[in-house]
């Protein structure tokens, strides 16, 4: 059994989380600009498809990714070079979530219209952000995802050109070394991911890890400079 939660409750801690499924740990709580950047510092991230309450979750093993770790293949190592996208920061946050909640092979999506709305509070609240990937004035990939301290969360990305999401994600990377961004919490485990050197840790080290990042001092300014392509 899992908590339900109201409003004010706290999550329970990341060690209750069940192991079937694996890290589903509580439901309800509201989405509020508070919970969420609670959440996310506690190690919890929430994860529901529509018509289910919000369902909180911190997975055992947990996938990450150290930005100094990265892994570039050589062909987009090659388009990069050759400067086909634009790259910007938070430039279209609106855009990037509302491209990454459309539909996809499967006809559905976990990003329902509450979920955008929270993330777009999230945003505004200079918590959540986005990446975008441009060709002349068209937005054609991006990504986004929470920052707090010197920890990025990742949520989504989409792409409607080849390359497009995989050029900006390893853009914001790069720049995420400069900025002092000690770890990139990519969730769950998926092959696209670890092709770029994501691996998976124990969640007892993921935590030992987040939290005195997520207290540090996180980037002065989300701004590409020398990285913007």
């Amino acid at each position: 059994m899992i908590p339900w939660l109201s409003d004010d409750d706290p999550l329970p801690p990341v060690e209750r989380a069940l192991d079937r499924p694996n890290g589903l740990l509580a439901a309800g709580g509201g989405l509020s600009v508070e919970r969420l950047v609670s959440a996310y510092s506690q190690g919890c991230f929430p994860w529901y498809s529509p018509g289910e309450p919000v369902l909180w979750w911190s997975p055992d093993p947990r996938m990450v990714l150290f930005p100094h770790e990265l892994h570039v293949p050589r062909s987009l190592e090659r388009r990069l070079k050759r400067r086909e996208f634009r790259f910007t920061v938070d430039a279209a946050f609106g855009d990037v979530i509302a491209a990454c909640a459309e539909p996809r092979g499967d006809g559905g999506t976990w990003i329902t219209p509450d979920m955008s709305a929270a993330y777009r509070r999230l945003h505004a609240a200079g918590h959540a952000h986005s990446i975008e990937a441009w060709q002349d004035d068209l937005l054609v990939g991006g990504l986004y995802g929470v920052g707090i301290g010197a920890v990025f969360f990742g949520e989504s990305m989409f792409t409607r050109v080849p390359d497009a999401s995989k050029a900006a994600f390893v853009t914001l990377v790069r720049a995420f070394v400069d900025w002092g961004i000690g770890l990139i919490d990519c969730q769950m485990s998926t092959e696209h991911l670890a092709r770029f050197g994501a691996r998976e840790i124990p969640r007892a080290e993921f935590m030992g890890r987040l939290m005195p990042l997520v207290a540090a001092a996180g980037p002065r300014a989300w701004r590409l400079d020398a990285h913007g392509g």
